[in-house]
């Protein structure tokens, strides 16, 4: 990657200001002048508005709208794109072909740093990467967020770096952050999650990988959601969900696998089917007799059959997990006889 330094881009005359606005690549073109991609991608532009401090590092086909501005310890890949107003602070750097759209905010310019990968999209006045919402929190602390590559954060959210100088919010890849939803200080989120509208994850959450959450979930903090399960629409979690589980309610109770999107990912019917005959043995057992909920978990592991499937041994090391001694347990389930409730 080749940079730009900015105190040697050409000073704004007249001139420019006769030329054509070209939207797609936030550059001008001359009249009758002929624009191709290949040539407009590699040269930077910034709009004679903007404004960027000359230290900043720029990389080749940078875009830089009008009203935006770009703090001195920023470094910009190759291709980013800045919409109008949109704005980068503090110790930021971008990697290749990001695009911040209008009113987007990233970094801060507290100590610490935000890193952000290739291919991301930051949607309209969505914040990432800014001092975290916790009053333990020391202003003269570095705090960080680092974000991995192709992630689509949309409009209005927020994301916070971390709380202290020695942990950090991470964000991994190809992850989809809809509109509104809020990603706080320390939270470690996998790869290929869904967060739909006005998902609320308090501080120090983690998500494994292809978690769903449907609309207004609110997550607990330090509540972690394993791999493949989903939330449903305005479930309030305040316990662990295990992998490959569905819970949804006012305060969020287990209701089954998640079929439908073990399903879409691509597990094979078999090991849907083990996984379906374990968790029925683990939490709804109508026989009596077969005894607590440890025991059900011990009667499982003990199944030659289920045991040697990958996916249900995965299930049960995510429930044993949920009981570790810094964790919160998982979210409670009913009885099967429905005539009880057992928390765990």
């Amino acid at each position: 990657m080749s940079f730009l330094k900015l105190g040697t881009r050409r000073p704004f005359s007249f001139s420019s200001a006769l030329r054509i606005f070209h939207p797609r690549f936030f550059s001008y073109v001359a009249e009758g002048e002929s624009v191709h991609a290949s040539d407009a991608t590699k040269p930077s532009f910034i709009h004679p508005s903007a404004v960027v401090h000359p230290n900043a590092v720029i990389g080749e086909g940078v875009s830089i709208g009008p009203f935006c501005s770009v703090s001195s310890y920023a470094k910009l890949g190759n291709g980013c794109q800045l919409y109008p107003g949109s704005h980068i602070f503090g110790s930021t750097e971008l990697g290749d072909n990001c695009m911040l759209m209008t009113g987007a905010i990233v970094g801060d310019d507290y100590p610490g740093c935000t890193i952000i990968g290739s291919n991301n999209i930051i949607g309209y006045h969505a914040v990432v990467g800014v001092k975290c919402q916790d009053l333990k929190y020391k202003p003269e602390d570095e705090c960080f967020l680092e974000v991995g590559h192709n992630n689509d954060i949309r409009e209005h959210t927020s994301i916070h770096r971390s709380s202290k100088s020695t942990d950090r919010t991470v964000i991994g890849d190809e992850n989809l952050i809809m509109g509104s939803c809020h990603i706080a200080h320390d939270c470690k989120i996998g790869n290929s999650n869904i967060f739909a509208n006005n998902t609320l994850l308090a501080g120090h959450v983690e998500v494994e990988d292809c978690v769903h959450t449907a609309g207004a979930t609110v997550v607990h903090q330090f509540c972690h959601l394993g791999s493949f399960s989903f939330l449903g629409g305005g479930s309030v979690v305040s316990q662990d969900v295990p992998k490959y589980m569905m819970v949804s309610g006012e305060r969020a109770e287990l209701r089954g696998l998640n079929l439908v999107g073990l399903t879409r990912r691509g597990f094979s019917i078999e090991e849907i089917r083990s996984l379906r005959a374990a968790y029925r043995k683990i939490f709804m057992c109508v026989d009596a007799s077969v005894g607590s909920f440890e025991e059900r978990l011990a009667q499982v592991e003990q199944d030659n059959k289920l045991i040697h499937v990958p996916a249900v041994r995965a299930m049960l090391q995510s429930i044993h997990d949920s009981f570790a001694e810094d964790r919160r347990g998982i979210c409670r389930f009913r009885v099967w006889n429905g005539m009880a409730l057992e928390a765990c």
